[in-house]
């Protein structure tokens, strides 16, 4: 146990990426509430329903946050505003306006996409944020942004078909339904929570604000 708990110290002081050690940290606490569980385990009359939910908890915190860091690292080689990105989903998610971006990287998503409108504009928080304004003719379809630019919006993406969780709506089956097909990314706002998830090869994954 003592060597073990030395190990960790010593990992974490080669970790220089702040998120790395948060994430390190989480996944330590994991662990210390793990062995707890199985050592009482062995009370007769324990119930471990409470702890379990704790610890159900801070997995998804710790999705979230490792969400959070590898969305930065998928991003910043195609597109220099990430950070613009991460506060216009932020402010729809605040505001409950659903939204659907999807950011081209390497694969030309051209013939992807159907009935779309050509924007071409520079990349901009207000001219986001007003496509997904609820009641804006536009805010339905997914906006296409490429480097530094809007290229299009109200565009239909392929919906995916792998996906039978009846939770899930046509905004997010259509972010998951793209990067099946293709290595784009796709930011998603739930209209109904307010919840922000990226898809990328076919997954979807909840991200913070943190």
């Amino acid at each position: 146990m003592l060597y073990r708990e030395r190990s960790r110290k010593s990992l974490k002081k080669e970790i220089t990426d702040p998120i790395k050690k948060l994430i390190y940290d989480q996944l330590g606490n994991i662990i210390d509430e793990s062995r707890q569980l199985m050592n009482s385990l062995q009370e007769k009359d324990h119930c471990l329903l409470c702890e379990l939910e704790d610890l159900h908890k801070i997995f998804q915190q710790l999705q979230s946050q490792a969400s959070s860091f590898y969305l930065q690292s998928y991003l910043s080689e195609y597109t220099p505003h990430y950070a613009l990105l991460s506060k216009v989903i932020q402010h729809l998610s605040a505001q409950k306006h659903g939204g659907l971006i999807v950011i081209e990287r390497n694969d030309q998503l051209v013939s992807f996409l159907q009935n779309g409108v050509p924007i071409d504009a520079y990349l901009s928080a207000s001219l986001l944020e007003s496509i997904f304004y609820p009641g804006n003719s536009l805010h339905d379809g997914a906006v296409l942004v490429s480097g530094t630019k809007i290229i299009s919006a109200a565009n239909v993406l392929p919906l995916s078909t792998k996906t039978a969780d009846a939770k899930i709506g046509t905004r997010h089956r259509a972010a998951i339904g793209i990067t099946e097909s293709t290595d784009a990314i796709a930011l998603v706002v739930s209209e109904e929570t307010g919840k922000m998830s990226f898809a990328i090869n076919g997954g979807l994954y909840p991200f913070s604000s943190e």
